[in-house]
């Protein structure tokens, strides 16, 4: 990692790998713990819910949260809550007290604080790392993350689980008991302050108001804000079609593709390792070709992943598809939050990022539903025309929002300037 990102970014990417791996090893330990208790496919299932229902429940409230008190105090809470929660289920489980209703609200529990915490590292990035590195900073903090819950943590759960039931959730504790303490040796206080960006500061935040007022104030800007705001949108409604393929992804690879268990995860594999490959060279990507470049060949790369999976019997072919999408993704993500963090004043970061992440989450969960509904009703291919018909449409709609004047500008904006 290069030297100008500085001491207190390198501490704290030091503990987002370190969760990630306890969070990618605990992904595929939590069902398999449920599925060895119990048959029943909607327990079985009730753990991606305990999962994933807090970021629709907590991530805008959670937004205020992180705007309105030290971020960095914040991420220190919420990792040791999340020692104590993950401790108590490797204990339960040790010693054969954990029923099926403890692991899933130790999820719950688990899931709530990711989504508080992922807003607050968001938003604590601008305050650590020069504004000309934030591309890079977040292609750091992407690909460490990827890497290690992707490609590391969940085979490594896998793993632990075998040799014993409990292992994973001991080292899921200790990995967040890890995040915590090097997070507590990044100097500064990192209070949101209106007119104040880029750097640390300590004092009083905003008047206080309701949260509900302050979710709508931050949703409101974010309305407001042309490039943002379409950038939220698309992200959300192209989840809600990559979700749906990926939903019945499986019987697609069975069917047509011809695939066992191990040939199916490797097309995951390959999305990884695209994504590791777009995290390490996204930032000089991005400055070569342009962010308005960088946007408009992921609307094309989505469309192209769609038909392929609509048309193609090639699992290689399919495999390759997966692999340009994972650059694709990492680089998507890592214009998005840059955009993000270069625009939104900072005392605002929290609750602008907090519904950009409710925009997506809430297309995941659509996603989920339409890909098995679309299968059902017009066959397996359905949701793969569905969505190169919508990626086409988007692509075609908001092609023109991403010239190369709307996008200088945008990247001109100075908060740390104008003080605004």
């Amino acid at each position: 990692m290069e030297a100008g990102l500085g001491r207190r970014f390198r501490l704290m990417w030091s503990a987002a790998v370190a969760s990630a791996l306890g969070s990618g090893v605990a992904t595929i330990a939590a069902p398999l713990l449920v599925a060895s208790r119990t048959s029943d496919p909607l327990m079985v299932s009730a753990v991606s819910v305990a999962a994933w229902l807090p970021w629709l429940l907590f991530v805008l409230p959670g937004g205020v949260l992180v705007d309105r008190g030290d971020r960095r105090l914040l991420m220190i809470w919420i990792d040791w809550a999340r020692v104590a929660a993950v401790g108590v289920l490797a204990v339960a489980v040790a010693t054969g007290r954990a029923g099926t209703w403890l692991i899933l609200v130790v999820l719950f529990v688990v899931g709530t604080g990711e989504a508080v915490f992922r807003s607050a590292s968001q938003a604590l990035v601008p305050a650590l790392v020069p504004r000309d590195l934030l591309e890079r900073a977040n292609g750091w903090l992407l690909g460490g993350v990827t890497l290690m819950q992707s490609m590391v943590g969940g085979p490594l759960g896998g793993l632990l689980f075998v040799l014993a039931a409990s292992l994973p959730f001991f080292v899921n504790a200790g990995t967040y008991a890890v995040s915590a303490v090097l997070i507590m040796l990044v100097a500064g206080a990192y209070r949101a302050v209106p007119g104040v960006a880029g750097a640390p500061v300590a004092g009083a935040g905003p008047a206080r108001r309701s949260v509900r007022a302050e979710v709508v104030e931050g949703f409101r800007w974010l309305v407001r804000q042309r490039v943002l705001r379409t950038m939220a949108v698309l992200i959300g409604l192209l989840n809600v079609t990559l979700t749906a393929a990926l939903a019945v992804l499986v019987l697609l690879a069975r069917e047509r593709l011809h695939l066992g268990s191990v040939g199916y995860g490797l097309l995951f594999t390959s999305m990884a390792v695209g994504g590791i490959l777009g995290s390490v060279v996204g930032d000089r990507l991005i400055v070569r070709v342009g962010a308005t470049w960088t946007i408009r060949a992921g609307l094309l790369i989505e469309a192209g992943l769609h038909l392929t999976l609509a048309t193609s019997r090639s699992a290689y072919l399919v495999g390759f598809a997966f692999l340009a999408f994972g650059v694709h993704n990492s680089l998507w993500n890592i214009v998005g939050a840059s955009l993000r963090q270069r625009l939104t004043p900072p005392h605002m970061l929290g609750r602008v990022g907090s519904t950009t992440l409710f925009i997506a989450t809430a297309g995941n969960c659509v996603g989920a539903v339409l890909g098995g509904a679309l299968a059902t009703r017009f066959g397996i291919t359905a949701p793969y025309w569905v969505g190169f018909g919508a990626a086409v449409l988007v692509s075609a709609t908001t092609w023109h929002v991403f010239d190369r004047a709307t996008m200088s500008a945008t990247y001109a904006v100075d908060y740390s300037a104008s003080g605004s």
